[in-house]
C-alpha cells in the first residue's frame, strides 16, 4: 500500500487504512502548505484549528518537518472535512463561504470556530450530510 505520497487530494474516507498509517506517520509541511493554499484560511485560523502555535507551524517548515501524530488526526479530520464540503457546495469559495458564516443549524455560530476538536468537526460533517441531502433546519 503506497501511503509515502499523501496529498489532501488523495485522501479518501474509505481508505482508512492509509489515514490510520498517514496519522501515525505525520503529515509533511508540503502536504499542509498545498492544503491550506486550496482552502485559505489565516494563519492565527490554523493555529487555533491544530492546537499549536503559529511559530510551531513556521518551524515545521523550516525543519521540513513532519506534523506529530495528534495534529496529523486533526489536520487529516479537516481535509476530509473540507473535501466533503467543497464537493457539498459545488466549489471552494461558496463553501468558504458558508464555513465562515454563522449558521442557525449550529446554534448560530461559525462552522469553522467549531474546527478545534473532533466532536466540532463531526457536528459540522453531519450539518454538511444534511444539506448535501437537502435537509436544512
Amino acid at each position: 500500500m503506497e501511503t509515502d505520497n499523501l496529498t489532501f487530494r488523495s485522501l479518501d474516507n474509505n481508505d482508512i487504512y492509509k489515514l490510520i498509517h498517514a496519522t501515525r506517520k505525520g503529515v509533511d509541511y508540503k502536504t499542509f502548505n498545498d492544503f491550506s493554499a486550496t482552502y485559505p484560511l489565516n494563519p492565527s485560523t490554523w493555529s487555533k484549528i491544530l492546537n499549536i502555535s503559529e511559530r510551531t507551524i513556521q518551524r515545521y517548515k523550516r525543519e521540513k518537518k513532519r506534523f506529530d501524530p495528534i495534529h496529523t488526526e486533526k489536520l487529516l479530520l479537516v481535509m476530509l472535512l473540507f473535501k466533503k464540503g467543497s464537493d457539498v457546495f459545488g466549489d471552494i469559495a461558496n463553501f468558504l463561504i458558508w464555513v465562515k458564516s454563522e449558521n442557525i443549524a449550529l446554534g448560530g455560530v461559525k462552522p469553522i470556530d467549531l474546527l478545534d476538536n473532533s466532536f466540532g468537526i463531526h457536528l459540522v460533517k453531519d450539518e454538511l450530510t444534511r444539506i448535501e441531502h437537502g435537509v436544512l433546519a
